[in-house]
Formats: C-alpha cells, sequence, structure tokens
C-alpha cells in the first residue's frame, strides 16, 4: 500500500513541477489580475442599483471595455509574446474604463486591471530556463544484430565494427 501512495506522490510531484514550469513561463498572475478586473467591471454594470444609467454609445463603451480586457488576459496567457501590447492596452483600458464602467467597477475592477498591466509589461521571460517545448516520443535504441550475415542497415545508422574473427 505505500509503494502506491508514494507513486502518486511523485504523479501529483510531476505534475505540479509541470504546471509550475507552464505558469512560469508567462505573465500568468498580471493575466488573472486584468481578467478578474474586466469581470469585476462586468459584474459591476450589471448590478441593480438605481444610481447607474448607461445611454447611447457611453453604454456600449461601458460594456466593450471590460470586455476587452477579460480578452487581453486571456491572451496574455495564450500568447505571452505580445506581452508589451497587451498590457499596454490593458493600461489604457484600464484608465478608460473611470469613464465608461462606474468609475472602473467601483474603482476595484480598474485597480486590478492597472496592477495587472503593470505586471505584465515589467514581466521578462527567464533567459537561463531552457525553453518549454513538447515532449517528442523517444526513438527505440538500435539493437545489436544476432547474426552479422542478416545485419540489416537503415539510413543513419553505423556499419557493425568487425570481429576480430571477420578480420582475418
Amino acid at each position: 500500500m505505500s509503494a502506491k501512495r508514494h507513486q502518486a506522490a511523485l504523479a501529483a510531484r510531476g505534475s505540479r513541477g509541470r504546471w509550475r514550469r507552464w505558469r512560469r513561463g508567462r505573465p500568468f498572475t498580471a493575466a488573472v489580475l486584468i481578467a478578474l478586473g474586466g469581470a469585476e467591471m462586468l459584474v459591476t454594470l450589471r448590478a441593480p442599483l438605481g444610481v447607474l444609467l448607461h445611454v447611447g454609445p457611453q453604454g456600449l463603451a461601458a460594456y466593450l471595455v471590460p470586455t476587452v480586457l477579460v480578452l487581453c488576459g486571456v491572451l496574455l496567457i495564450t500568447n505571452p509574446q505580445q506581452r508589451v501590447f497587451y498590457s499596454l492596452v490593458t493600461l489604457v483600458l484600464g484608465l478608460v474604463s473611470w469613464l465608461t464602467s462606474n468609475l472602473g467597477g467601483f474603482v476595484i475592477g480598474m485597480l486590478l486591471a492597472l496592477l495587472g498591466g503593470a505586471l505584465a509589461f515589467a514581466w521578462t521571460p527567464d533567459k537561463n530556463r531552457p525553453p518549454v517545448v513538447a515532449a517528442e516520443p523517444e526513438a527505440p535504441e538500435p539493437r545489436e544484430p544476432d547474426n552479422d550475415a542478416d545485419t540489416v542497415l537503415l539510413p543513419g545508422m553505423q556499419t557493425p565494427d568487425p570481429t576480430p574473427a571477420d578480420r582475418g
């Protein structure tokens, strides 16, 4: 029973390690903060408060700004190479949300978006860590032939060294 627990612990540790490497290879925290800020702004737009008023183009912008913020958060996770562009868009939209989305989602959503945008702008990938690539299946190692007369060489294989009996 302890062997099964040990194997389960090793499997869990391996999956956590893969998750940690994937998460650190992108501005994950910044993207989550940006998406939460946009979602909070969208929630406050739907709040049943009598003081909120959306008329005309400002009503469209009230829904468009937080939606683009959530989209920027998702895109930061999926495409971290474009982090500078997404972070600048986030910072501009975070400030614009003050006017369009009920004081930036009652200030909370705006602060989350601005903090996430600043973190995304400042994030840089670790230069010392090798890039994460998809694991390719390993090619099977060539076997030693049983009989030298029946040896078939595939492209890329070396010819076997002759044995002392074959040389003379």
